[in-house]
């Protein structure tokens, strides 16, 4: 089991059949990995209890868990809470939260605390409704998996942001911007070339990507609304988002998905924004141009000035030739790109 909790720091998809195991060795029918404070709907969870757990949401029980009451014995120390730890038993006979449960065929509960950083979470584990509750041995028993948990759970976050930052400053390399969200739209990273980028238009505050025009708002908050609901492993359902500014040109944001092992639970890192900054200009190396296509040198600088968006007069002007001059190198320039006007060669040069 613990060579199996380290792979999981790597791969978050093990934990259901991680999870698994556990039940089975304990005489459960599933379990679920549980945050002591904001629960989301696509927490870990394992086949036999995911239609309860999914009514669960639905219905709003995680919002008005009565079990929440074991949450201060967690965090006071206490491994293991079960409901004999936080119920009478009257109590749980006209509670409608356990006839949810019953509907659903389920009965006791343990609950397994750990922490990841800060963060309180819980191994939820759930008995059938015919089941005997949990005894004092077997508490002792799941207490020992705490500190394992633990364990794991600080070292997959730790691993999370490591291949979040590594993806993000790759791209900073490029002079591409970026940005990480968690699965509640949060900001986890951000790279360097995107904090150049932002202003007024568009900005980071309170963790929260902000943009002023409010049609590119709301595409926002709908992909952060579907990301809140959408699982791990589900394609994100989002198109590009068009942010127009009020005096630059427009920003594009793509949304692509992040590492395998950065979308473990404890990080939650669940979207990669890459922006497109359609006011940028592009620089191509002249040295570049000249090995790629056999230019000269006077036909590569020329070449690297049309790159930005120049008029062959601007061009002409910025390297002290006539126009003539500047024109007959650009004919030579589109003999050897293959391109017959200026519009075609620079959408050859954008895609260096």
């Amino acid at each position: 089991m613990s060579a199996r909790l380290g792979d999981a720091a790597i791969d978050p998809a093990l934990w259901p059949e991680i999870m698994q195991q556990i039940c089975t060795a304990t005489n459960c029918l599933g379990a679920a990995l549980l945050q002591g404070v904001a629960r989301t709907p696509d927490i870990p969870r394992t086949a036999g209890v995911d239609e309860a757990f999914r009514s669960y949401f639905t219905d709003e029980w995680h919002t008005r868990d009565p079990r929440d009451r074991g949450v201060p014995l967690l965090l006071a120390g206490q491994k293991v809470v079960t409901d004999q730890d936080i119920f009478a038993p009257e109590e749980m006979r006209r509670s409608a939260f356990f006839d949810f449960l019953a509907a659903h065929g389920l009965g006791w509960f343990a609950a397994v605390g750990f922490r990841s950083g800060s963060d309180l979470w819980a191994l939820s584990i759930q008995r059938r409704l015919t089941d005997p509750p949990f005894e004092a041995s077997e508490k002792c028993t799941l207490g020992q998996l705490s500190q394992r948990l633990t364990e794991t759970a600080t070292l997959s976050k730790a691993v999370g942001r490591v291949v979040l930052s590594g993806m993000t400053n790759a791209l900073a390399l490029v002079s591409q911007p970026a940005l990480a969200l968690d699965r509640l739209g949060f900001v986890l990273d951000i790279n360097s070339a995107a904090e150049q980028l932002f202003d007024d238009d568009v900005r980071v505050f309170n963790r929260r990507l902000l943009v002023r025009d409010q049609t590119a708002r709301g595409a926002l908050d709908t992909f952060i609304n579907r990301l809140r609901v959408t699982p791990d492993t589900a394609t994100l359902p989002a198109a590009p988002i068009v942010v127009q500014r009020r005096v630059k040109r427009p920003l594009l944001i793509r949304i692509l998905p992040v590492d395998v092992a950065a979308r473990s639970p404890f990080l939650g890192a669940r979207a990669l924004l890459v922006i497109s900054d359609f006011s940028r200009k592009r620089v191509v190396p002249a040295d570049m141009l000249s090995a790629a296509f056999g230019l000269s040198p006077a036909e590569a600088k020329l070449t690297a000035i049309i790159a930005k968006g120049h008029s062959l007069d601007e061009a002409a002007e910025q390297l002290s030739i006539a126009r003539e001059t500047a024109r007959n190198q650009l004919k030579a320039v589109f003999a050897k790109t293959n391109t017959h006007r200026q519009s075609e060669l620079v959408a050859l040069l954008s895609r260096i």
